[in-house]
Parts: structure tokens; sequence; C-alpha cells
């Protein structure tokens, strides 16, 4: 019973098709009643079935994660920890803080509403194959991380000593290092001495190409999936 339950969660037979595009479904209208500021019965109604479908998936995973992580008893104690599982379960916590009007101070749980969203991972070959070029290239992403990290702590030091009356604190120059690294410049922060702008234009230059680094690596490896699923099929 529990080998068939787990062939519906995770299997790639039709059974499992179908529950997957059943989910899709219903993620995507959970989401729905985020879309409005007022609630009413119809967004309620639609958010406690999902939840409740919810629920119910989550404890059938729970109840056959040694089926999928394979470490016998101890699966039970470590699913609960995995990235997809901890998703599911702030996805689901919302609805509770919600039930009681006493608990007010958990209001802010139900922002966990829109981790619903990556719940669409599971059952999306697409979101997937980027997932798989994620792990595959954490080595090289982790390595452009590090590099971006420091060359914005170290233009915002650089920035905040040539610049003090701009920036009055050193994260405001760390949020004007990290707009300028990737671009965007919203404008409300700049610096106004010929100094400050050449270095912001270096920042800006700089920002292109510790950009573009990570687009190489995630394309070159999304290339590499897609050869790879071409090849098996074949």
């Amino acid at each position: 019973m529990r080998e068939r339950l787990y062939n519906v969660l995770d299997g790639d037979d039709a059974p499992a098709a179908w529950f997957g595009r059943v989910m899709t479904v219903l993620i995507i209208a959970s989401l729905l009643p985020l879309c409005f500021k007022e609630s009413s019965p119809i967004l309620e109604t639609i958010e406690y079935a999902c939840v409740l479908v919810f629920i119910v998936d989550y404890l059938a995973r729970w109840a056959t994660a040694d089926l999928k992580l394979r470490k016998g008893a101890l699966s039970f104690l470590i699913y609960p920890l995995t990235p997809m599982a901890i998703i599911d379960l702030l996805s689901i916590l919302p609805v509770f803080s919600a039930l009681n009007d006493a608990l007010r101070t958990l209001r802010a749980l139900r922002l966990f509403r829109t981790l619903r969203a990556f719940k669409l991972i599971r059952y999306s070959k697409s979101t997937s194959a980027i997932a798989a070029v994620f792990e595959k290239q954490r080595e090289a992403l982790l390595a452009v991380l590090c590099l971006a990290i420091g060359y914005i702590l170290v233009s915002a030091l650089v920035i905040f000593n040539v610049e003090p009356e701009t920036f009055d604190t050193f994260f405001d120059a760390v949020y004007w290092a990290v707009v300028s690294l990737t671009t965007v410049g919203y404008g409300d922060l700049y610096p106004s001495s010929d100094i400050g702008r050449t270095i912001a234009m270096l920042s800006s230059l700089m920002g292109v190409a510790v950009v573009a680094l990570p687009s190489g690596i995630i394309t070159a490896g999304m290339l590499d999936e897609l050869r790879g699923e071409g090849s098996s099929g074949d």
C-alpha cells in the first residue's frame, strides 16, 4: 500500500502524471486569494480546500519518506528537514493562524502562502531541470557569489570613506553598491564628487561582468542538461 502511494507521489507512470497535474492546478488555485485584498467566502473555500489537500500530501510524503530517502527509520526524522518538506510545511501553517483570531502575532505567517509557488518545482520538468543545473553548477555559482559579495563590500567600504556626507551608514553604502553592481541604480543614493562618480562608473562596469558570469554558467549548464535529456531519450 505504501509503495503504491509512493509511486503515485513520485513515480513516472500515468497515475503519478495525473496527480502532478491535479496538484499543479491546486497550487495555482491556492495562490488566487493572494491576488485580492479583500477576502470572500469563495476565496476562503478555495484556500481551505487546497490546504486540506496539501496537508494530506505532506503527511503522505512523510509516511513514505523511507521509500524516497532510503535511510530506514531515520528517513522519517530527516524528511521534515528537506527543502521541499519545509516549503510544504510553511505553506500550510498560515491557515492554522487564520483559524484563531487570538493569534494575531502570527498573522505574518500568511506571507508564507506565497511559498506555495515553489511547490510547482516538484511537478514541473522545466523547474526540475533548472534545479538540477543549480545543483551541478553550485561550486561555480558559489565562487561567483563570493566574488560579488566581496566586490560589494569593498565598493561600499571605498565609497563610504570617500563620501561620508552622502552615506550616513555603512549599510547605505552596501545598498548603493548592490544596486550599482546589478546596474539597477534607483537614484535615491548617488555620489556627488568626481572621485565618487568615478568609483560609481567602475562599479557599474564591474557589475555588468559579475552579472554576466552566473548567466553564462546557468546557460551552459542548461544546454548540457537538455543535451543529456535528449541523449537519454534517444
